[in-house]
């Protein structure tokens, strides 16, 4: 075997400016009204950022798509027409806070502005966390958000069920205000012609029980995977700033889990943030997330100001 060459690089490395001109004619279809439900709390999205960054994405993706159906109409000629389409699914992933779930909710905007494929569904591993019962039996509580934290069976099944051509696909709902999965709902999937899964461990490969690799993984299913990236130091920062924008606002809530926090002092506030992400969220992305990073297609990398710098695209 032999070694890789010093400096070779599976990816395509593109600067802001370089990739800002990638949009080539591709329309701004959102206006500065719609970015309010989609932005995170605490990221300073504007259009310029949707201009320069995901719009060339969406006209990447859109590109991806296309190729994808007329391969799916040559094979229907080769078969003699006896396959259904299947929904193109794309995988999102990333740390907590980094702003992956704001990534989803403008590409699923943004895809299902194009003529092509005008369905376009957004589903979040979230619900397939195991409920809190079955994770605090397990001692899991403290390693909720981990790999061994999901019901991983039931999201390889969703996703078979979806690359199968089923009619109609469920997937479970997650509240983030009670901080579980709400039992018997279900978001029901109606073959989209595309599928947004974000998620932090979807690019995730590890062994699972006694040390055995998976027969399935995830990534089997997707046709393209979106990892959204930034320096720790600045993932924890935002981590902390966002624990403190809701302890201000959701933890005050009466039904929340965390009400218990809204009381905290600013000190105590910070600390508390501190220590979950140096206890929790700061070890998954080390062991579990950050290695995932070169599994995707492409890399979003931010800058301190949640602004995307760079984007580094895998080569054909």
């Amino acid at each position: 075997m032999t070694a890789a060459s010093p400096g070779a690089s599976m990816f395509i490395d593109l600067e802001r400016e370089a990739w800002r001109s990638l949009r080539a004619s591709t329309p701004l279809t959102l206006m500065a009204e719609d970015l309010d439900g989609l932005r995170g709390l605490g990221e300073q999205l504007d259009l310029e950022e949707v201009a320069d960054v995901y719009l060339p994405l969406s006209r990447l993706l859109n590109l991806q798509v296309a190729a994808a159906q007329r391969l799916w109409m040559e094979q229907q000629a080769f078969l003699g027409g006896s396959t259904r389409k299947v929904p193109f699914i794309i995988a999102i992933a990333g740390s907590v806070a980094v702003g992956k779930s704001t990534t989803a909710r403008i590409l699923q905007a943004l895809l299902a502005r194009w003529p092509d494929h005008p369905r376009v569904e957004l589903v979040t591993t979230d619900g397939f966390l195991f409920p809190n019962k079955v994770l605090t039996e397990r001692g899991l509580m403290k390693r909720k958000g981990f790999p061994e934290s999901y019901d991983r069976r039931a999201l390889v099944r969703f996703l078979a069920e979806l690359k199968s051509g089923r009619a109609e696909v469920t997937a479970p709902v997650y509240s983030h205000l009670v901080y579980d999965v709400v039992p018997e709902e279900a978001k029901v999937i109606r073959q989209p012609d595309i599928l947004i899964l974000e998620g932090l461990n979807v690019l995730q490969a590890g062994a699972g029980a006694a040390q055995r690799m998976p027969a399935t993984f995830l990534s089997d299913f997707f046709d393209f995977s979106i990892y959204v990236d930034a320096t720790e130091q600045d993932i924890r920062r935002w981590y902390v700033d966002r624990f403190l924008r809701l302890q201000q606002t959701a933890f005050r809530d009466e039904r929340s889990y965390f009400r218990r926090f809204s009381d905290l002092t600013h000190e105590q506030a910070v600390a508390m943030a501190e220590n979950v992400w140096s206890e929790i969220n700061g070890p998954n992305l080390a062991q579990n997330i950050a290695p995932t990073r070169t599994r995707a297609r492409l890399i979003l990398l931010k800058g301190p100001d949640h602004k995307v710098k760079r984007v580094r695209l895998r080569k054909m």
